[in-house]
């Protein structure tokens, strides 16, 4: 559905050790053979997966990031336990909650996910649904 996903930074160390600690149980992992003339930042992949990734940047037109207002960034879970895995994660790491994880179930029966903010105000959403395991999108599925 999407080729990459970019979210700008202005405390690039800070940002990059918040996806670290948050991605990892999701699965996704550091790719240092990315090569990008623009400016600095970091990537997050499936591994074996050269395609889709995640990325955090400075903006490329200098300017400082600012979080978007309506805009959120949904990763797909294994698991339940690894939403709730990468949320808690993300509290211990200078997240803001915007929902513990639970069901929601007015989206799905099993719909479960949880909700926060990054550090610099992105809004994210870590969720699971037997429909996305099957569909082999999450990680480690």
């Amino acid at each position: 559905m999407f080729s990459h996903i970019m979210v700008g930074a202005r405390d690039m160390a800070r940002m990059t050790a918040f996806y670290e600690a948050v991605l990892a149980p999701l699965g996704l992992v550091r790719d240092f053979t990315y090569e990008d003339t623009g400016p600095a930042g970091a990537t997050w992949i499936v591994p074996g997966r050269p395609w889709q990734q995640f990325f955090v940047q400075f903006p490329f037109n200098g300017l400082p990031a600012t979080w978007g207002n309506g805009a959120q960034v949904s990763f797909a879970a294994p698991t339940p336990q690894a939403a709730a895995a990468a949320w808690r994660a993300a509290m211990e790491n200078g997240g803001f909650d915007e929902g513990a994880p639970g069901l929601r179930p007015h989206y799905g029966a099993d719909y479960y996910a949880a909700y926060c903010r990054d550090p610099e105000g992105n809004k994210l959403c870590f969720a699971h649904t037997a429909e996305l395991a099957r569909s082999g999108i999450a990680a480690g599925t």
